[in-house]
């Protein structure tokens, strides 16, 4: 059996791949190593979105692993260009997964990148592993395994938040969201 802790970063100062997490994000990053510090961590893997990264620094630190950092874990970009309907767009791209606006990933690529470094930490000799991402990129990857998730799962998200997936055998985890704060 196989555990891996899927983890939204903590509150950050805005979406930019170098945002500082808040003064309340720290405090959260904080809260979140002592919630996972008895699950026995043996691999950290990260987006590389200071947030993201920083979410996850503190129990790292605390168990004495370092964090892998892989692009494969960065937010999933939308559109290159700003749209004030973003959110309309956004829910369109969980109806039609391969919907692709102008310069940004579709739902399939986004959730199939997302999906590789699951296969990956799975194939590893690991047993419990944490994998910190962004909301939207997060649902997606959670979507793949349970396609009832959606635009209103994405919607529910709070910064942090923990999903534990427990694989044992089969490709098709239990899936539990664990963080109540």
């Amino acid at each position: 059996m196989k555990n891996v802790y899927v983890v939204r970063h903590c509150k950050a100062d805005g979406q930019e791949p170098d945002a500082k997490l808040t003064e309340l994000g720290i405090q959260q990053a904080e809260n979140l190593a002592k919630f996972l510090l008895d699950k026995d961590i043996d691999f950290i893997i990260s987006s590389p979105f200071e947030r993201a990264y920083r979410t996850i620094a503190p129990l790292a630190e605390q168990i004495g692993i370092e964090v892998v950092l892989d692009d494969r874990l960065a937010e999933r970009l939308l559109s290159s260009k700003n749209h004030p309907d973003w959110r309309d767009m956004l829910r369109k791209t969980y109806d039609d997964l391969d919907i692709c606006y102008e310069g940004g990933e579709s739902s399939n690529t986004a959730m199939s990148r997302a999906i590789s470094v699951v296969m990956e930490v799975l194939n590893g000799g690991n047993k419990n592993i944490v994998l910190v991402s962004h909301g939207n990129l997060i649902s997606l990857l959670l979507k793949h395994f349970d396609d009832r998730i959606g635009f209103r799962e994405w919607e529910s998200l709070s910064n942090p938040d923990v999903f534990h997936l427990t694989f044992s055998g089969e490709n098709k985890p239990n899936i539990h969201r664990v963080w109540t704060e």
